[in-house]
């Protein structure tokens, strides 16, 4: 385990308490974006929902915020799961994580009454960093040397490895901590990937009759199949699987593209040389060359765009923050005609 203290300010622009109380008695969240524990068993949810229309087409699982608050009062845990997929900030901050650590991330929101618990010592399939943002939290974390206690207030960040074994305690107040999950990418699964597809093009042909009173019968064809399989698996190039792997993940994100409507209203009222822009937080600007184009990989997808403007995507990439006039090599009607084109494509968005 690993603890980091930070700006107290910072857990509540993310995810504040005043933010989850939008979320659950402003909107029409339904589940399984929220779950409800308590005493260490995942409530029905039946106890926390209702049905409802839109257009005159039924809606299930819609969160009734009357019947949450109420086993709120009663200890309850109300868990918001996957966060990143509809509150922006937590969006963006798991978006640059896995920008830094090259593995998708996840993330949950836990909301515990004073003095409640809402599940029992567990553990977790994947590494966690936990973020206090609202109250404290008495944490029980089993290591090596037996239970511990860890207080998690504002400002106090944890890494939990996985299997650390643990549990946690609302204090006097109503707690709200995030927690973000690593999905770890392992290299057994990479090279299951490689090795799998070399699998899939061995001849789907039968065993030789007869084999189970003389196996030897198999070792001919066997022995064949392995040194083919061998050679190929021996022809394989680490470096180009490594910038594979790379490439898909760096271009194949969950498109995260907030704002969008009001970039294109500010396309159709003019983008100029002067107009301030900046790239999208948790969005890669990768350019790999491919000819007379070059590839830029920007998270959801890959673009491709003239090798001439390379210059000019090199200053997109290495600027967070940047006007059409600011590109190298290009003169300023085609800057302002590219800009328009990556804040189209959602890579580049109107400073606001």
């Amino acid at each position: 385990m690993h603890v980091h203290r930070t700006d107290p300010g910072h857990g509540a622009e993310v995810l504040s308490l005043a933010h989850v109380d939008h979320l659950l008695t402003e909107t029409a969240i339904r589940t399984p974006a929220v779950r409800v524990a308590r005493d260490g068993s995942v409530l029905p949810e039946a106890s926390y929902t209702r049905g409802g229309s839109l257009a005159g087409k039924p809606l299930t699982g819609l969160v009734d915020p009357v019947k949450l608050m109420r086993l709120l009062d009663e200890g309850a845990t109300i868990v918001l799961q996957g966060l990143q997929r509809y509150w922006s900030p937590v969006g963006d901050l798991v978006a640059e994580l896995e920008l830094e650590l090259g593995h998708p991330c996840q993330a949950n929101a836990y909301l515990t009454p004073p003095g409640a618990q809402g599940f029992a010592v567990h553990s977790d399939s994947h590494d966690v960093f936990v973020m206090q943002t609202h109250g404290t939290k008495m944490w029980e974390v089993h290591g090596d040397g037996g239970p511990g206690d860890l207080l998690l207030e504002p400002g106090v960040v944890a890494y939990l490895p996985t299997g650390t074994p643990h549990a946690a305690r609302a204090q006097e107040s109503v707690s709200l901590h995030l927690t973000i999950g690593i999905n770890q990418l392992t290299w057994r699964t990479l090279l299951q990937r490689e090795v799998g597809r070399l699998l899939a093009e061995v001849p789907d042909e039968h065993l030789p009759a007869g084999y189970l009173d003389d196996p030897a019968r198999l070792a001919d064809g066997l022995a064949d199949h392995l040194a083919a399989l061998a050679g190929d698996v021996r022809r394989l190039d680490p470096a180009g699987l490594a910038a594979g792997q790379a490439e898909a993940f760096l271009s194949g994100r969950p498109p995260r593209v907030a704002g969008a409507l009001l970039d294109r209203d500010a396309l159709t009222t003019g983008i100029t040389a002067d107009t301030a822009l900046r790239r999208r937080s948790g969005h890669p600007c990768v350019l790999l060359d491919d000819g007379d184009a070059v590839r830029v990989l920007i998270g959801d997808r890959v673009l491709r765009i003239p090798s001439r403007v390379r210059p000019a995507l090199e200053h997109v990439a290495t600027h967070t923050r940047l006007t059409p006039g600011e590109l190298p090599s290009t003169d300023a009607e085609s800057a302002v005609v590219l800009c328009r084109r990556l804040v189209r494509e959602g890579l580049l968005e109107v400073a606001r």
